[in-house]
């Protein structure tokens, strides 16, 4: 029997959707950010941003799962292997502990998004968390 890995996910809404992604991937988190829109792109797209320097591509993450725009988002800064991207989300949570061993297999849909954008799902005593799968996420 394998044994339990302990994950710690910063949990969000996208929507009605509670989101989760490993913190390890979280480099920091903005309220207040200065979006520049980019013509042309796909709708999910919104956009680039300037942190420090560093022009980061930023996404809707209601739109890009195919719900509606976020509403008083907040901007994630995600690292992903050697990409850095924003990501607009609804209403910040917690931090969950999650047993790697409890997380079981997304569903096909899962709040009305489809499951391939979620690498699995953890289910706490009152919540049920979809665990994004950024590789998923960052294909066009």
């Amino acid at each position: 029997m394998a044994a339990p890995s302990i994950l710690e996910l910063a949990t969000f809404y996208v929507g009605e959707t509670l989101c989760g992604i490993d913190i390890l991937n979280i480099k920091e988190m903005n309220n207040h950010t200065e979006i520049t829109p980019v013509p042309g792109s796909e709708d999910w797209l919104v956009g680039v941003m300037n942190l420090r320097g560093r022009i980061l591509t930023v996404m809707d993450m209601g739109l890009r799962l195919g719900l509606l725009p976020v509403k008083d988002s907040r901007t994630l800064v995600v690292g992903y292997e050697d990409e850095h991207l924003g990501l607009l989300v609804g209403k910040i949570e917690d931090v969950v502990i999650a047993d790697s061993l409890k997380i079981e297999p997304p569903p096909s849909n899962l709040s009305g998004v489809q499951g391939r954008f979620f690498k699995g799902v953890f289910k706490t005593d009152k919540k049920l968390i979809g665990l994004l799968d950024l590789k998923t996420i960052l294909e066009t």
